[in-house]
């Protein structure tokens, strides 16, 4: 847990002197930034630093670093891991007032941008001019802490994670020093992809404080569809078999029967309560055609009933922006209680078997847990709803998890899909990566020896 400002003093004093109202130690102020919208406690950090610039970044990291007091970096905190709850105090860095889109490069198909750019306002942006940003990982995150947390969401089986689509990167080290990693080039062999030693490193290694995107063109067509099944397992198989044809579907989302109870309710819905997909299709016309064709086909072979179709841009908006607000419906639930969201990702052949015997483990366990799947690329979800001060319910979620963890990995996946690391997986990452644990450990070792870069995550 924290200190107390007051152990800081002479950092303190000397951080108010750079940012003047702009570093807080307000009690509210540094409870909001100890916590994301995970289940874990609160952490504050010491002091909230409030930064305006990439120079203003490395001036703060700077006098932590001579203080060898920790910094965590902090966006819109929609994360799920606790990355970034101050384990051990420090200051946290608000880079949210960071959030100038620098340059768009329309012929090139890339753009910059500070780190507090969120994806919704990225994307108002470009409206107008053709192009889109497609990673959503739900929540409106901010690109700094998408980029750090290796973000994904609905449309990834088409347009990749953002390890795919980050270019190139300005990042503040532990001691100050500022780097540039990649570039606005297509690809490169010059050197160590540093880029991607960053994407996904969550304030481990350094604060990110720009970032250079791939866009892409806004298609000449887009349709979204709803389909309900009978059983869960006729749903997953629908999308294994969909992928496995090469469909070049944008988006193939599961939702089990509770979840689309929960995603009714709170999003004034009427669709069947029953395991449901969500599809959407980009392409030209005709393609948009054939492809929601050969899809309707696969799964009315599966049991599947009939598309409902969203095209209109307002229906096709409503429609994501429920499954966007799954983890809000589910929480409503259960009035009182927490989420304890999770997720594993796994090769999709796997997928049928793993989704299964996981919903036979929830049944199994009397628990309330939705699942909610971005099937399309095998990474699917669970959110525990469960009373943190009961103990039963706490050991019988974390049986679940357990098992869930294990069968992922035994099928050749991960612990995480896209919820990243964080405090909270810890222990699954080593029986993941083995000894290579210990060469993320060398690296952690060598940009940040006093370990100061949000401590206590990953590693």
């Amino acid at each position: 847990m924290s200190r107390p400002a007051q152990a800081l003093n002479p950092l303190i004093l000397e951080l108010r002197e750079l940012l003047g109202e702009r570093l807080s130690t307000s009690e509210s102020v540094r409870q909001q930034h100890g916590k994301d919208e995970s289940f874990h406690e609160v952490a504050a950090p010491d002091a909230v630093a409030f930064a305006n610039s990439s120079d203003e970044v490395a001036a703060i990291v700077r006098a932590c670093a001579r203080y060898k007091t920790p910094v965590i970096a902090y966006g819109t905190g929609t994360a799920l891991e606790g990355h970034v709850q101050a384990l051990h105090g420090g200051v946290c860095i608000d880079v949210s007032q960071m959030n100038e889109i620098l340059q768009v490069n329309g012929e090139d198909l890339d753009c910059r941008v500070q780190p507090g750019v969120t994806r919704k306002q990225l994307n108002n942006y470009l409206r107008d001019s053709g192009l889109f940003f497609p990673i959503d990982p739900g929540a409106d995150a901010s690109l700094g802490g998408m980029t750090a947390t290796r973000a994904s969401g609905t449309n990834a089986v088409r347009y990749g994670t953002m390890r795919e689509n980050v270019l190139g990167l300005t990042v503040v080290l532990a001691d100050g020093r500022v780097i540039k990693t990649g570039g606005r080039a297509r690809k490169s062999a010059a050197g160590y992809d540093l880029t991607r030693l960053f994407v996904g490193s969550e304030g481990t290694l350094g604060v990110i404080t720009e970032i250079q995107l791939r866009l892409y063109g806004i298609p000449e067509a887009i349709s979204s569809a709803v389909c309900s099944f009978p059983t869960l397992e006729g749903a997953v198989k629908t999308v294994t078999q969909t992928i496995q044809m090469g469909i070049p579907v944008a988006r193939i989302e599961l939702l089990d029967e509770v979840q689309m109870d929960a995603i009714n309710r709170y999003s004034d819905l009427s669709y069947p309560v029953q395991p449901t997909l969500f599809f959407e299709f980009h392409g030209s016309d005709n393609g948009v055609r054939e492809q929601s064709e050969l899809v309707g086909e696969i799964a009315a072979e599966f049991g599947g009933g009939d598309f409902q179709w969203a095209i209109r841009q307002e229906d096709r908006n409503k429609l994501w922006q429920a499954r966007h607000d799954a983890y809000y419906a589910v929480l409503a639930l259960r009035p009182g209680c927490k989420g304890w969201a999770t997720d594993v990702c796994v090769p999709i052949s796997e997928l049928t078997r793993c989704l299964l015997e996981t919903r036979k483990d929830i049944d199994a366990s009397g628990l309330l847990a939705p699942i909610v799947s971005h099937a399309g690329d095998g990474n699917f979800h669970l959110v525990f709803l469960v009373d943190t001060d009961n103990a039963q319910e706490m050991a019988k979620a974390s049986a679940v998890n357990d098992r869930m963890l294990t069968r992922a990995l035994a099928a050749g996946g991960t612990c995480t899909g896209e919820h990243g690391v964080g405090y909270g997986k810890i222990e699954i990452l080593k029986a993941e990566h083995g000894e290579a644990v210990s060469v993320m450990r060398l690296i952690k070792n060598a940009l940040d020896p006093d370990n100061i870069m949000n401590p206590g995550k990953i590693l």
